[in-house]
C-alpha cells in the first residue's frame, strides 16, 4: 500500500515546482525526494512527472493523481486535527504570512500572547511584500491589508483602519507653510508612493463637514517602494508626502516627526483581512488564531492598535469568488 507520506511528498513536489524546492520545504535531501517519487511511480506503475534540467511537469495521469492526492491529504489532516482536538490543546504548526510592517507593529505582540496560550503549537510567521500563493507555499492563513478583492480564498474581515497623507514639518517649512490642509496643494509636492497604489492615484475624499474633494498627485512620484516603512523613513526626512496607515505613523504624529497634511479630510477606510485556503473544514488552529486576533484588535490595551482600529463587524456576505466578512 502506498503510504500517506508519499502522497504529501508528491503534492509538495508539484506545488514547489521542483525536487529542490520540495526538499527545502520538507527539510529533506533532494536525493531522498527524488528517490521517493521514483518509488511512488514504480508502485503505481505509471509516470507521474516529466523531468527536464530546468523544471518538472505533470503527465495527464499525474494531474489526475495530484487532484486526488490533495483530497486525501486534506482529509487526513482533518482527521488528525479532530483527533488532537479531543485533548483540548492545539498542536502541530500554524503558518502565517503578512507584511513586514504589520508583522512588526501589530502581529508581534499578538502572536506572543497567542503562543503563551497555546504552548504546544509552533507558529511560523513569514513576511512578504508580495501576496503569496497560500496553497503552493503551504500557509494556513494570510493577514492582508487594503480593500477586498475577488479571491479563491475564504476570508474574515478583522478590522478597519485609516490612511493618512503625512509629511515632515521641514517639508512644509521649505515651502513657507505651517499647515496646508488643501488637497490640490499637497498634490503638487514631491510624492512617495506605494507600489500597491501606483495605478490608483485618484482618491475621493470626505471632509469633516461632509464636503467632498479629490486628491490626485501630479507628475511622477519621487519614489515608489513596496514597503511602507521605507516610505515612512523618507517622509520623516522631509523627502515628500506619503499615504500611510495610521497604525504605522501614530507615534510619529504624536511626537511631531510627521504631521497629517489633510486633518480635515478622510481617505476611504482600509481593511485587515484573514484569508485561508478554501476547505469544507477549517482547522481548529486557524479558527483559534482568527478568533484571537479579532478579539485582540478590538480590545484596548498597552501596545495594542485597538484605539486606532474600528471595531469588527460580525455580518457575513459572499463576494464574487470569495467568502469574506466585510468590515
Amino acid at each position: 500500500m502506498v503510504g500517506l507520506d508519499r502522497f504529501e511528498l508528491f503534492c509538495a513536489v508539484v506545488q514547489a515546482g521542483s525536487f529542490t524546492g520540495a526538499a527545502e520545504r520538507l527539510q529533506q535531501t533532494r536525493a531522498a525526494v527524488s528517490f521517493n517519487i521514483k518509488q511512488l511511480e514504480a508502485e503505481l506503475g505509471v509516470t507521474l512527472l516529466t523531468r527536464t534540467t530546468r523544471r518538472i511537469a505533470l503527465t495527464d495521469a499525474g494531474e489526475r493523481f495530484y487532484q486526488r492526492c490533495l483530497r486525501v491529504v486534506e482529509q487526513a489532516r482533518i482527521a488528525i486535527d479532530e483527533a488532537r482536538g479531543e485533548h483540548g490543546s492545539l498542536q502541530g504548526s500554524l503558518r502565517i504570512t503578512s507584511t513586514v510592517e504589520y508583522g512588526m507593529q501589530v502581529l508581534a505582540p499578538a502572536l506572543q500572547a497567542f503562543c503563551l496560550e497555546h504552548p504546544d503549537l509552533c507558529v511560523r510567521l513569514g513576511t512578504h511584500t508580495a501576496q503569496v500563493d497560500l496553497v503552493r507555499e503551504r500557509f494556513d492563513v494570510a493577514i492582508r491589508l487594503g480593500q477586498a478583492q475577488d479571491s479563491n480564498y475564504r476570508g474574515v474581515c478583522l478590522a478597519t483602519y485609516d490612511v493618512r497623507l503625512v509629511l515632515a514639518p521641514s517639508l512644509l517649512a521649505a515651502h513657507g507653510e505651517s499647515i496646508i490642509n488643501a488637497p490640490q496643494q499637497l498634490a503638487g509636492l514631491a510624492q512617495l508612493a506605494h507600489s500597491r497604489f501606483e495605478q490608483h492615484n485618484r482618491w475621493e475624499l470626505v471632509g469633516n463637514e461632509g464636503r467632498s474633494a479629490v486628491f490626485e498627485p501630479q507628475g511622477t512620484p519621487l519614489l515608489v517602494a513596496d514597503n511602507a516603512s521605507i516610505l515612512r523613513a523618507f517622509a520623516v526626512q522631509g523627502a515628500g508626502v506619503a499615504l500611510l496607515p495610521d497604525w504605522l505613523v501614530a507615534d510619529d504624529l504624536a511626537s511631531g516627526q510627521l504631521i497629517d497634511g489633510l486633518p480635515a479630510y478622510r481617505f476611504p477606510r482600509q481593511s485587515v483581512y484573514a484569508l485561508y485556503p478554501p476547505s469544507r473544514h477549517v482547522p481548529r488552529k486557524v479558527r483559534a488564531w482568527i478568533d484571537f486576533i479579532k478579539a485582540w484588535l478590538a480590545t484596548p490595551g498597552p501596545g495594542r492598535p485597538a484605539n486606532r482600529l474600528a471595531s469588527v463587524r460580525s455580518a457575513t456576505i459572499r463576494a464574487p469568488g470569495a467568502d469574506a466578512d466585510p468590515c
